[in-house]
């Protein structure tokens, strides 16, 4: 009887060379995302958070950008290189915090909501960054917020929960667009706190797209490369982590003596962690192919990238000090 374990691993380097080939025969560059499956991620160029990925995209000499990741994310590079050939491995990793706000329905509420400036997660179609002034990330949007003048009124979308949380970092009172990305909403507190009393000794870190009662029991807030860096630093010896649990795999790598603990969801029994199946929806085998057809391939009119573009620009030039 073969060895299941062995086949896999064949089957992997296999797809691994041939990833790699194509890749020097088409000047190629993969970006992945913490969130993407660990294979995925020790192939890629970069790996990184959705500020990092964006540098990455605007100042690459590849011919072309594969994007391991979600739609948003691919769409990002695109508009940030139109020249270039952007590969999604699978056109239907969407984005739970992306589809909670419709371009149709946001316009109706900018319109009712006028004089204000819009800041947008980056987490966002492509039409909802057209209809911005500044896109931000988690990473860079409480400076963003900071530099706009205090009487100047905001709307900020579409996560509520990051909202929320920036409006009590900065003091200001944001108007906020009701979405949420449902891989964060989805940490049971009762279990966490549960988790805790296991391992009194962990810090709990979460990131700040999860829910207010998930963050007041944090001991750091902070982006997925934040995360990682807080990891890295601190004295202490174990972490309960609350983001989506692919993160783990490059806090492994980075602290492997540390012990790290994916913070528990509502509904999932079988597995502690919570994971966006969007996300997931990636695999080797897409990578590959995805190189090897030259598709899928993101398309956008150039009309709405020059939209985009702008507040991506303005994205771009608040970068955070490490």
């Amino acid at each position: 009887m073969s060895n299941p374990t062995i086949e896999k691993n064949t089957v992997d380097l296999s797809l691994s060379e041939k990833i790699n080939t194509l890749r020097k025969e088409r000047n190629a560059v993969i970006l992945a995302h913490y969130y993407q499956e660990p294979a995925i991620q020790d192939i890629a160029d970069y790996v990184g958070d959705s500020l990092e990925l964006a540098r990455w995209a605007a100042n690459t000499d590849a011919d072309v950008i594969v994007f391991a990741g979600v739609l948003f994310m691919a769409e990002t590079a695109k508009i940030l290189n139109p020249t270039k050939t952007v590969l999604l491995p699978d056109m239907k990793a969407g984005c739970s915090l992306s589809d909670s706000c419709p371009p149709k329905e946001f316009r109706a509420f900018l319109d009712a909501h006028p004089n204000h400036i819009v800041i947008s997660y980056i987490n966002c179609s492509i039409e909802i960054k057209a209809m911005s002034d500044i896109i931000c990330t988690s990473s860079n949007a409480e400076q963003i917020i900071n530099s706009i003048p205090k009487d100047q009124p905001i709307i900020f979308a579409p996560d509520k929960n990051l909202g929320s949380y920036l409006a009590g970092k900065t003091g200001r009172d944001l108007l906020l667009w009701n979405g949420a990305c449902m891989v964060h909403e989805a940490f049971s507190i009762d279990k966490l706190l549960d988790l805790h009393k296991e391992f009194p000794n962990a810090a709990i870190i979460a990131h700040p797209e999860s829910e207010a009662h998930i963050l007041k029991t944090a001991t750091f807030i902070g982006s997925t490369a934040a995360m990682i860096r807080y990891v890295k630093e601190s004295p202490n010896n174990q972490f309960i982590v609350a983001t989506e649990a692919g993160i783990l795999h490059r806090m492994k790598q980075d602290v492997p003596e540390k012990t790290l603990i994916p913070a528990p969801s509502v509904e999932d029994n079988t597995c502690a962690c919570s994971e966006c199946g969007y996300m997931k929806m990636n695999t080797m085998e897409k990578l590959y192919l995805c190189l090897k057809n030259n598709r899928p391939e993101i398309i956008i009119e150039e009309e709405l990238r020059l939209k985009a573009l702008k507040p991506l620009q303005e994205c771009l030039r608040h970068v955070p000090k490490k």
